[in-house]
């Protein structure tokens, strides 16, 4: 198989490239580079081919699409804190981008898009777990851009024929998920923070909760809706069900880097849920998939890649 993925060099996409390529596929990078990086594709070189470009603009994408079987659609600008500041790029990039992805696929004849979705289209609904048929409650620019794309998926499912699988990710981790930057997720920014011995922040009381989702189960969430039959127009959660307070996960990281679980707390910030967690039924049945890897695991191997990471860096 043939496959392209937009946002290749990134966090998520990198895996997947790694996944793609293990299994023997011919595997087409496009990114921009923006947040992306060039060294989370370094040992792949010469098993891949990276076409550098922009999903904002239609040419791009059409040098890049040809042949290709399956997009598996991760290019994004992905930060709630981002989006507020700035919502007209973060429409451009997450909800325009992804109308072009869908329309280069459409007209170059490709079998499948998977499109990476995201929890934060339920927003900050009290009901627990959520499941897809909730209605939709976007609380930011970058929640509603993200719902934009799942709609427009579905539409070119029903009015074009193009297989769309939509994948709602619950705040996923794991090696690679970069820090340095001030809209970095909380696992990254904790274990960075411990790791080089500062003390991380956390905006508001602690207690809020989310599904972590190791991104090893993000990446066989995606294999397996590439194929997966009856999948074709349907959105699916993909999480661990299970949820875990801001406040146990510093102590859990704490513990892992050896140090004392401390934090500074602050306001919650505008876009902010309190509670998330994932019915991940549908996902089960209809894809056939098992969170292969617990929060436990998916922290212990985190850690000490950033350990290692760290070290790389001072010698």
């Amino acid at each position: 198989m043939k496959a392209l993925v937009t946002g290749g060099a990134g966090f998520i996409g990198s895996h997947i490239c790694d996944a793609l390529v293990a299994r023997g596929d011919e595997v087409v990078v496009f990114d921009n580079f923006a947040t992306g990086l060039e060294s989370n594709l370094e040992h792949l070189a010469g098993k891949i081919r990276i076409h550098r470009g922009d999903v904002r603009k239609a040419s791009d994408l059409a040098a890049a699409i040809g042949g290709c079987e399956v997009v598996f659609h991760l290019a994004a600008m992905p930060s709630v804190p981002r989006s507020v500041e700035d919502p007209v790029t973060s429409f451009e990039v997450n909800a325009m981008g992804t109308l072009n992805v869908l329309n280069a696929a459409r007209l170059h004849g490709v079998r499948r898009v998977v499109y990476s979705g995201s929890s934060s289209a339920y927003g900050d609904t009290p009901t627990l777990p959520k499941i897809e048929s909730m209605a939709p409650n976007p609380l930011s620019p970058y929640a509603a851009d993200k719902l934009h794309g799942e709609n427009a998926a579905r539409v070119f499912h029903l009015c074009y024929g193009l297989e769309t699988v939509t994948l709602r990710y619950f705040n996923v981790f794991g090696p690679r998920q970069r820090p340095d930057s001030a809209y970095a997720a909380v696992i990254p920014k904790f274990t960075d923070c411990f790791v080089n011995g500062r003390e991380p922040v956390i905006f508001g009381d602690g207690e809020q909760s989310r599904d972590f989702t190791f991104v090893r189960n993000v990446v066989t969430a995606n294999l397996l809706a590439a194929s997966a039959k009856g999948a074709s127009g349907r959105i699916f959660n993909v999480g661990n069900g299970v949820r875990t307070t801001l406040n146990e996960l510093l102590r859990q990281i704490a513990d892992l880097c050896g140090v004392k679980a401390s934090a500074r707390y602050e306001p919650v910030r505008a876009g902010d849920v309190k509670h998330s967690l994932a019915d991940i039924s549908a996902a089960r049945t209809i894809l056939g998939y098992e969170p292969p890897v617990d929060l436990p695991t998916g922290l212990r191997a985190t850690v000490s890649w950033f350990r290692d990471t760290t070290v790389k860096q001072e010698t």
